[in-house]
């Protein structure tokens, strides 16, 4: 069964019954660019979640044994090691986050194989909301800044715990494949959101040889539990907990064993909002002073490298967004994605591609 059958919300309507939630007012939440759904449920004064993934909505997930070309040939989600929207991946990562000290949402009830989750709500109060309202950010990142450095001094599982009766997820390592399928995102969609050619075999074999050493580095220093999508929109101040558990996390199904740069980039050069080159020092500070046996040079010079290549794949995915589903909306953030790449490239050991930027007609763009 799929969202778009009438027979969806019978799935529905029949897992709430069964969990005891069939008589929950239910509150639907608005949506986003992934294919779950959400609704508050109320239940006796109490609020909940439910989280609603149908799992025929998306293609495989990658599984432990494939090699790189049986994940080319099964497709996207298997290339970048996504989850493919399995819920069961969310449960086991919540379990594996809420076990280190961290806060994630509770998980009461399961239906994995029709993607159905009940489980806590951790509120309404996103970082970024927050920020709107007039909250000052600063001792809002620094607390993200603290979990992090938590959850990086950690030697996460090769097999994340299963929860409610399911088997363990494993924790994949965001390889070189994964990394090439994201920067490759730009090289194929940018371009058309640009309106002009394609490029060449030439820029492209350009484009792969400077990345490929780059991508070497980064899944060789694969240690930590990555989130992947940790910014001020996924994360919620829970004020009344102490410490790192005051950040509560949502949105980590994809989670990978990656670079620690990588949430430290997705938090601090974020798609959807500013965060000032100032609190971005302040952060990385602080970062480092709760990690003072990390080798600061090494570690930057790879968050830069990561950094742009995230970006590149966040344009792609914009400029997807764009031309192919026709959400214009995603047009605002493209700027600051190249105000965050123009600043990156300045850094020792970028000049490579900045110069590919410039030759292949993004120069100006790395001003904008």
């Amino acid at each position: 069964m799929t969202a778009t059958t009438p027979d969806r919300e019978a799935i529905k309507q029949r897992f709430l019954s069964d969990s005891g939630f069939g008589n929950a007012e239910r509150q639907p939440l608005p949506g986003d660019a992934s294919t779950r759904r959400y609704e508050r449920l109320i239940k006796d004064g109490q609020s909940y979640m439910l989280m609603d993934q149908p799992p025929a909505l998306e293609t495989q997930p990658c599984r432990p044994e494939q090699t790189p070309s049986d994940r080319v040939e099964s497709g996207y989600n298997a290339m970048a090691r996504l989850a493919a929207g399995r819920i069961d991946a969310f449960v086991a990562a919540a379990g594996y986050l809420r076990s280190q000290g961290l806060s994630a949402p509770q998980c009461y009830e399961l239906d994995a194989a029709n993607g159905l989750l009940i489980s806590e709500d951790l509120g309404d109060d996103l970082f970024a909301a927050l920020i709107a309202k007039g909250q000052d950010e600063q001792p809002l990142y620094m607390a993200a800044i603290e979990a992090l450095a938590q959850l990086h001094e950690l030697t996460p599982p090769d097999v994340l715990p299963g929860q409610l009766g399911t088997p363990g997820w494993p924790l994949l390592t965001y390889d070189d494949l994964a990394l090439k399928t994201g920067a490759g995102l730009f090289t194929e969609w940018y371009p058309r959101y640009a309106g002009g050619e394609a490029l060449s075999d030439q820029a492209l074999a350009e484009w792969e040889a400077l990345w490929s050493p780059l991508r070497k580095r980064a899944e060789a220093g694969a240690t930590a539990f990555a989130h992947r999508d940790y910014h001020a929109e996924n994360l919620m101040w829970l004020p009344d907990r102490s410490g790192v558990a005051r950040v509560g996390m949502i949105d980590f199904q994809d989670a990978l064993r990656a670079h620690p740069s990588w949430d430290l980039l997705s938090l601090l050069q974020d798609a959807r909002r500013d965060v000032s080159p100032e609190l971005e020092k302040a952060a990385l500070d602080h970062y480092f002073g709760l990690r003072p046996h990390v080798d600061r040079d090494a570690f930057m010079a790879d968050y830069n490298a990561l950094a742009t290549l995230n970006e590149a794949r966040i344009l792609g995915i914009f400029a997807r967004l764009v031309v192919h589903y026709h959400k214009p909306r995603y047009e605002q953030f493209i700027p600051r994605m190249w105000r965050h790449i123009g600043r990156n490239v300045e850094a020792p050991g970028m000049e490579g591609l900045k110069d590919w930027f410039h030759a292949y007609g993004f120069g100006d763009k790395l001003k904008a």
